[in-house]
């Protein structure tokens, strides 16, 4: 298997992609054009936009692009579970315009919307008097999250920082977690797959159960996310090996939201080689053949 993302010399590789971004379509800070002159200040060749159950700020991206030589991928990442597990798949090269596809992860939103305002009627009853409305106010029209409440939490000095919202209020069993609907697992790769996406384990490190990878595999998953701001180089090789156990693709990304830390901002600061970029292509190119769809060049 090809392996650009290994340590070899820039010479060596085609150009460079960060292959999981967050934009304020759902809980990133920044803009589809801010995302873009990130990358292109970067020297970045390609990026991945992965928005939560969301799509609509692919051709925003696409846009903002044109003419600087940077390609951008399709992609969505999709909450899901397997028995009590929370799993994070990533779509790359989905058809960003399906209409199934579209209609899915609006029905996803909705149910997220459900799930915010209930969250947001414990803080309130907890002394913690947030408005529903400000929260909304800053998802766009996309995806509404947790993050976007832990912010507001700490602009209306409700909490420190978002760290805090989550440690006291709305982290998973804290007095205001609300659990929300996931589709099984099994559905959310059939969804990618089905728009003609190539679907990818996200961040297996953050979410454990390696036992159940075979179970992803036996389901259409065909990469793992080895490569990822928080797999230390024990944790990215562990899943490298997995990947190639299982004949799978191995793809990586900063994972960014945009929040700017103390060395900057993450995008670029984690990423794989173009060759990954081409693989997931000819990938994509496969699954839209044999589910009969035309494949959408980007």
């Amino acid at each position: 298997m090809n392996r650009p993302y290994r340590d070899i010399k820039d010479e060596e590789v085609d150009g460079y992609a960060d292959l999981h971004i967050h934009t304020t379509y759902s809980d990133g800070v920044l803009t589809p054009e801010q995302v873009v002159q990130a990358a292109v200040d970067r020297g970045l060749k390609a990026i991945g936009i992965t928005d939560h159950d969301c799509v609509d700020a692919v051709a925003p991206c696409m846009a903002a692009a044109e003419g600087t030589g940077l390609e951008v991928v399709p992609g969505v990442e999709i909450s899901t579970a397997k028995d009590e597990t929370e799993i994070h798949v990533l779509g790359y090269f989905v058809d960003w315009l399906d209409g199934t596809l579209l209609g899915k992860l609006q029905r996803i939103r909705e149910n997220r919307v459900e799930r915010m305002r209930r969250i947001v009627e414990l803080l309130n009853q907890n002394g913690v008097p947030i408005s529903v409305e400000k929260v909304f106010e800053g998802s766009m029209d996309g995806t509404i999250g947790r993050l976007h409440l832990a912010r507001v939490m700490m602009q209306e000095n409700a909490v420190k920082n978002t760290k805090e919202a989550f440690d006291r209020y709305i982290g998973d069993g804290k007095p205001c977690y609300v659990g929300h609907r996931r589709l099984d697992y099994t559905d959310a790769i059939s969804m990618i797959r089905e728009a003609g996406g190539v679907p990818v384990l996200a961040h297996p490190g953050s979410m454990g159960k390696d036992e159940y990878i075979p179970a992803y595999v036996k389901a259409g998953i065909r990469g793992i996310e080895a490569v990822h701001s928080k797999h230390r180089p024990p944790l990215r090789d562990k899943y490298i090996a997995l990947a190639e156990e299982h004949g799978l693709l191995v793809t990586g990304g900063s994972d960014c939201h945009g929040m700017k830390e103390k060395d900057g901002i993450l995008i670029g600061k984690v990423k794989v080689g173009y060759g990954i970029v081409k693989a997931l292509k000819e990938e994509a190119r496969e699954i839209s053949a044999a589910s009969g769809k035309i494949f959408r060049p980007v």
